[in-house]
């Protein structure tokens, strides 16, 4: 009986003891908490955003931060990725997610991370139709003694004869493409002309005459002064992506949204020396008359319309 005491009370000690050890111990220390803000939308043409994350802990202090990119369209440039906040640059649209990580003075982590949305820049109209436009000319000429170069109310692709001589004309205007950004993509570049109701060239009738009046908008490709320029110093251009207007028996067909997206796309890239109108084949007593900016009604003066994103 004894002995089975002494055994229950040595049993409950140990019992008793074990259980304040136990009770002693510290509790093993938390991971901290990281904290990488709330998700963020950007709009192009912005070209950074920036990253502000934070972390907290029970061991002391946070010592360390680092942020990653885990996924996204390319990879953009982390300019301090050890610091708590921090710019990011180099991002195309699309989502990204970042992930950021918290050290503390104990060793110990913490995770977080963040999508960012990067929505494509809206869509630019620039409706350029100018009225008195300095940078135009009206030439003509044979090279033989009859070269003029005039700012009419009218702008052609002719071949004809003035008094027995035969005379050539084209048609020279710049628009100003300079308030389009630099880094802008060029999604449509749209010309429109206008047939003149009152020619002053040809048979003073009909603005489009001729058996074949087909003709070609061209890119020029060096200076010309408009005050200066006539049909013997005119200036070069470049058949390169030429646009090519076919013939028509219509007496004032005007030429509606004709594509020159890449003449302007190059106009943007080199120098910017505007377009010239000809006729394919220079053979008297075909011509297509247009309105050029000077001509009374405004609506019908030469028209670019160009959509881009910056």
């Amino acid at each position: 009986m004894k002995s089975t005491l002494t055994a229950a009370i040595f049993f409950a000690f140990c019992s008793l003891f074990f259980s304040c050890q136990k009770d002693n111990d510290p509790p093993p220390p938390k991971p901290p908490v990281a904290h990488a803000g709330n998700d963020q939308t950007v709009q192009l043409p912005a070209n950074s955003f920036t990253l502000t994350g934070s972390g907290t802990t029970d061991n002391g202090s946070i010592t360390g931060y680092l942020w990653s990119l885990v996924s996204g369209p390319n990879v953009p440039v982390v300019n301090s990725p050890s610091s708590a906040t921090t710019t990011v640059t180099g991002f195309v649209a699309g989502t990204y997610i970042f992930q950021f990580l918290v050290v503390d003075n104990a060793g110990l982590t913490g995770i977080d991370s963040i999508a960012i949305t990067v929505n494509q820049a809206p869509i630019q109209t620039l409706t350029l139709q100018p009225t008195n436009n300095n940078d135009e000319r009206h030439i003509l000429g044979n090279g033989s003694g009859y070269d003029q170069s005039t700012h009419a109310t009218e702008l052609d692709a002719a071949a004809w004869t003035i008094n027995g001589n035969i005379i050539y004309v084209r048609g020279l205007f710049r628009f100003d493409l300079s308030s389009i950004p630099a880094n802008a993509t060029i999604l449509t570049a749209k010309l429109s002309l206008y047939s003149n109701p009152t020619p002053g060239n040809g048979d003073l009738v009909h603005a489009n005459s001729g058996t074949d009046n087909s003709m070609y908008i061209r890119r020029i490709t060096s200076y010309w002064d408009p005050q200066l320029t006539n049909w013997l110093n005119q200036p070069t251009v470049t058949t390169v992506d030429q646009v090519s207007i076919p013939h028509t028996n219509q007496s004032f067909l005007d030429l509606i949204d004709v594509d020159v997206k890449k003449l302007v796309i190059a106009m943007r890239s080199n120098s910017n020396y505007g377009f010239m109108i000809l006729l394919q084949n220079e053979v008297i007593y075909n011509i297509r008359d247009f309105c050029s900016s000077t001509y009374p009604d405004a609506t019908k003066h030469p028209k670019l319309v160009i959509t881009y994103q910056p």
